[in-house]
């Protein structure tokens, strides 16, 4: 059986199937539908009892009830096919706009995600150039530290030194006063001494 215009087979299951049960329903009433009008045909040309064939009118009546009817549940059906069908092409291009919308948002996201592991990766390079930086000032300064206390130590010594001499100074500074005074006190005595001879002469005289 063709496929009705405009429908896919991707499209609502369950009308689809309720249509093509109902057009194999219609196509089974118009063979029969046919083959009651060739009865009839042939009881024309035979002779025929009345009952049999007000029974086989009957029935044909019937059946063109029944056609009539599957005819317009039919209509309905293929109604509800055409609106099923018109919901989703709706959807299905909702479904595109959505579907293209969510693409643009995935490469936006992508592309801010290699923007933000290219800043980071950026800052793991200056935090270790920083890093590396830090360690060699630390070498540095420990190798002043080291200095300094070297030198803190020359300094001490020095001091020490300095002390040891001052102490040095100071007693030979002591000595020498006293020696100084020692001298001092001798000239003194010779000084009275040669004074008091002096005296002594002129009184003899």
């Amino acid at each position: 059986m063709a496929t009705p215009l405009g429908w896919s087979q991707g499209g609502s299951g369950s009308v689809c199937l309720a249509f093509d049960q109902l057009r194999d329903v219609i196509e089974s009433q118009e063979e029969l539908i046919h083959q009651l009008r060739n009865v009839i045909v042939l009881q024309d040309e035979n002779f025929v009892s009345k009952e049999e064939f007000q029974a086989v009118e009957k029935k044909l009546v019937e059946e063109k009830a029944a056609h009539a009817k599957t005819k317009v549940l039919l209509a309905k059906e293929e109604e509800k096919l055409q609106f099923a069908l018109g919901e989703v092409e709706v959807l299905s291009k909702q479904l595109e706009k959505e579907k293209m919308a969510f693409e643009k948002a995935l490469s936006s996201v992508k592309h801010r995600v290699l923007q933000e592991c290219s800043k980071k990766d950026q800052l793991i390079t200056k935090c270790n150039e920083i890093e590396s930086h830090i360690i060699k000032q630390e070498d540095i300064l420990n190798g002043k530290e080291n200095e300094i206390k070297e030198l803190q130590q020359v300094i001490s010594q020095q001091r020490q030194i300095f002390r040891n001499h001052m102490s040095d100074f100071r007693i030979q500074k002591q000595q020498e006063n006293y020696m100084a005074q020692v001298l001092d006190q001798k000239h003194k005595k010779a000084s009275g001494t040669r004074q008091a001879r002096s005296h002594q002469r002129l009184r003899d005289k």
